[in-house]
């Protein structure tokens, strides 16, 4: 029914190309749509529909994008059955583009396992048994993974592009003015370090520290100040929250999207309300239940974290009715939460709330 309403659609149209005064011949269209067109993705995801029915049906979990799709799997100890059907699966979708005019691209198609470093060791010899080779870190829409999650390289690389771009704008800044500059900051370092800090929960202070000294050099060639000076009041005059808070505040912000129906639903899927046995005072004030953890890298988890943070809130800010409402009242604890740490006048938090 599609295809012969797409047919019916190309009827009758055509292009041609036009250089100042001259223009090609009108050539009918056969095929594909015009450039620009809104139905070129809808047209995509109609063309690539029997790639997601594969991996249902061989119970693969999946997420796609515009240009690649991503498979996922979850494994018990010693149990290796679940990969048996993620090679089926692989081999079923190579055939099914081999018969649509695509081709799997080998290089591309990575294969990586998270976990235990031990379990992990034995995940990859059976992988590499079957045919599929393994790597140790991959990237994922931007973001370097490991086998151990502690994006250590993640944090790596985006140091090293900051400090690059850092150092071509402290070059400019004489020539350019302080709105110009915030602008390039924002645009070259603010948004990089900002980029997916979501992940970064629980990681140790250590590798968030290297993402705080981009932030603070950030900071000194805005306000042009010196090395010597200390670098908390620079921050406050920039209303810059630390790495650390600002991470929080990404994923209450998510919890609260996806609480209200403004987030996507596997993050929604991973939220529980809090549901009390008895009647009790917590009952209906928007608290998460938080799942048991064992280890202090399941504490890192988005289930926990999100959970755990979300419940230290007040009760206001979770139920705050509009998104911009949630933000502004998150901002201002958030802010009022980072001045207590650095021991300031109960003047300037006053002034922090009423602002």
């Amino acid at each position: 029914m599609v295809l012969k309403w797409f047919r019916s659609y190309l009827e009758g149209r055509g292009y041609y190309v036009s250089l100042g005064e001259h223009k090609s011949k009108w050539t009918s269209m056969t095929c594909g749509v015009p450039q620009g067109s809104i139905l070129a993705p809808l047209l995509f995801s109609l063309y690539m529909l029997p790639l997601s029915q594969i991996m249902r049906k061989n119970q693969i979990a999946y997420h796609s994008y515009a240009d690649d799709t991503q498979i996922y799997l979850a494994l018990s100890p010693n149990d290796y059955s679940p990969i048996d059907s993620l090679c089926q699966c692989i081999d079923e979708i190579n055939s099914w583009m081999c018969q649509n005019f695509l081709q799997l691209n080998k290089e591309k198609t990575e294969v990586i396992a998270f976990g235990n470093k031990d379990e992990v060791f034995k995940v990859n010899a059976y992988l590499d048994s079957r045919g599929q080779t393994t790597k140790n870190q991959v990237r994922n829409l931007g973001v370097i993974l490991e086998t151990e999650l502690s994006f250590s390289s993640h944090v790596k690389a985006v140091t090293k592009s900051a400090y690059y771009h850092l150092k071509n704008i402290a070059r400019i800044r004489c020539f350019v003015s302080s709105q110009d500059l915030e602008k390039l900051v924002h645009a070259f370092i603010t948004s990089r370090v900002d980029y997916c800090n979501g992940l970064l929960t629980g990681l140790h202070k250590k590798t968030i520290r290297q993402l705080q000294l981009i932030q603070n050099t950030a900071a000194r060639i805005l306000t042009r100040t010196r090395k010597s000076e200390h670098i908390t009041p620079v921050r406050r005059s920039l209303h810059r929250l630390p790495v650390t808070f600002r991470i929080d505040f990404k994923v209450r912000l998510l919890v609260y999207k996806s609480l209200n129906d403004l987030g996507p639903k596997y993050i929604a899927d991973m939220l529980n309300e809090y549901k009390p046995n008895r009647p009790l005072r917590s009952l209906g004030s928007s608290q998460l239940e938080i799942p048991r953890v064992h280890t202090k890298q399941g504490e890192s988890a988005f289930s926990y974290y999100a959970a755990h943070s979300w419940n230290q809130l007040p009760e206001e800010i979770r139920c705050a009715k509009i998104l911009v409402t949630f933000k502004s009242r998150l901002k201002i604890i958030c802010l009022a939460v980072h001045l207590l740490n650095e021991h300031c006048a109960m003047s300037e938090l006053i002034s922090l709330y009423f602002m």
